[in-house]
């Protein structure tokens, strides 16, 4: 297995997959809290943390494989941002498989981005086509998390992008097969998280997903920008379990 992935405790399993602005480090207040009763599972997807890109790949073929090669035949899945993403597609492929999901301010299939991401994706692109990796670093930190983050979440957020950046970069190239998203396939029970400072393209994701899943909740936020989870960490736990 070339995924770099972490297994605590013993209980039920429950899989964690990180932003695409992070990695496996943002849930660590998370395992702390939930290994005293769960089987928690972290891994750092191609390109994040501890885990190189390949050429060809699919992150949520790489998620079901680690699930496989776990024994694992029944888990929570939380993702958050593109991990909800990968954890949609793995879902809609194995549906049998997830118990419970909870996807923290998630893309989908089939949403139209907003001119505020859109506007944030071209500015990225034009400083990493200048080779500036600081400041698209610093660009990401301020537009990916709320008002409540403090300076410690500010500090892991520019750790974890940068090497995203550093591993992305000296990958060059790649292709990472999609698998098709069904929610309709999904009948386990699903919350979704979005921000009130979050971009809106993220909120119309939820309220779509939420009219095509079978058993959908839908919270938003109010405090909250586009990564709850180290925004406020004292209420990660219960925004998940």
């Amino acid at each position: 297995m070339t995924i770099s992935h972490w297994v605590v405790g013993d209980g039920p399993a429950v899989l964690l997959v990180h932003a695409g602005v992070a990695d496996a480090r943002m849930w660590a207040r998370q395992v702390d809290e939930l290994k005293t009763d769960h089987r928690v599972i972290t891994l750092d997807l191609r390109g994040y943390g501890e885990t190189p890109v390949e050429p060809k790949y699919s992150d949520a073929g790489d998620v079901l494989a680690v699930l496989d090669e776990l024994g694992v035949d029944s888990v929570a899945a939380i993702g958050a941002s593109y991990g909800g993403y990968v954890v949609q597609q793995a879902a809609s492929r194995q549906p049998e498989r997830f118990s419970r999901l909870v996807l923290l301010c998630a893309p989908t299939d089939g949403v139209e981005p907003t001119a505020d991401i859109r506007a944030l994706w071209a500015e990225e692109g034009e400083l990493m086509e200048a080779g500036d990796v600081d400041a698209a670093t610093e660009l990401m930190v301020r537009s990916w998390l709320g008002p409540e983050a403090d300076d410690q979440a500010k500090e892991l957020l520019r750790t974890m992008q940068k090497r995203a950046y550093e591993l992305q970069l000296a990958g060059g190239d790649v292709d990472n097969e999609e698998y098709e998203l069904e929610p309709e396939k999904i009948s386990a029970p699903v919350r979704l998280i979005t921000g009130a400072h979050d971009f809106e393209w993220f909120h119309n994701c939820a309220v779509h997903l939420a009219e095509r899943l079978p058993n959908a909740e839908h919270i938003e936020l109010p405090w909250a920008g586009h990564l709850p989870t180290l925004e406020r960490p004292s209420e990660a736990l219960g925004l998940i379990s």
